[in-house]
């Protein structure tokens, strides 16, 4: 199973629920892999993988590096995770990239994808690989705050999702419901902003101590 977390729109969380869904996966199916194209994952899950060859690095060295070299830069985590780091350098979205979604797609283990960046106009290679990932996984999970810009974002995104996780803020006119029904597409998870959520993810704790609120939140969306 191949699970890509995507936003249209910066600050939603995206990185957070991909750390946590892994962890949950994990939990149910003894072992899980996080995909990580934006760089924000060693932080999150507190380990120091910032310059660890990983995907830029591979699609950057086609033929040379064999596809299991994909393997090799894996980073194991707490809980049964094993990371797949950002690398250095920019990510192409060439045929080489197509080569790197069909592994993951075949991958033994459940595979979330956090792709990084704000879908829109695709301009840039992390943004095509970000939409090919979004659109070929099995399960496109749509990371939003309900507020009319990410609505409308939504709208105008290259790639339909086929679930919403909503961040709920208080205060806030619009709520999941709203956002499910502008976009025609089902909730499967409402996540609250939680200052326990922020602390951990600040401490690089994750996925070493996964809070309650967001594994409630989640227990719908693995």
């Amino acid at each position: 199973m191949l699970v890509a977390c995507w936003s249209v729109k910066g600050g939603a969380g995206v990185s957070v629920v991909a750390a946590a869904l892994a962890h949950r996966l994990a939990e149910q199916q003894g072992e899980a892999l996080l995909v990580d194209l934006g760089g924000d994952q060693p932080d999150i899950v507190g380990v120091a993988a910032h310059h660890r060859a990983g995907v830029a690095d591979w699609l950057a060295a086609g033929d040379r590096v064999p596809v299991d070299g994909l393997v090799r830069s894996e980073v194991p985590l707490a809980g049964g995770v094993s990371l797949l780091a950002r690398g250095e350098g920019p990510l192409h979205a060439g045929e080489r990239a197509e080569v790197l979604l069909a592994l993951l797609g075949r991958e033994r283990r459940p595979v979330v994808v956090d792709c990084g960046v704000p879908l829109g106009h695709g301009h840039d290679g992390a943004e095509q690989l970000a939409a090919l990932a979004a659109a070929g996984a099995t399960r496109s999970l749509l990371v939003l705050r309900p507020c009319l810009a990410s609505l409308r974002r939504a709208l105008g995104a290259p790639v339909r999702p086929s679930g919403l996780v909503v961040v709920l803020e208080p205060g806030r006119v619009l709520d999941a419901g709203d956002a499910a029904e502008v976009l025609s597409t089902s909730v499967v998870a409402e996540v609250p902003v939680d200052p326990a959520i922020a602390r951990t993810v600040d401490a690089g704790l994750l996925l070493a101590r996964p809070p309650r609120a967001l594994q409630r939140g989640l227990r719908h969306a693995a």
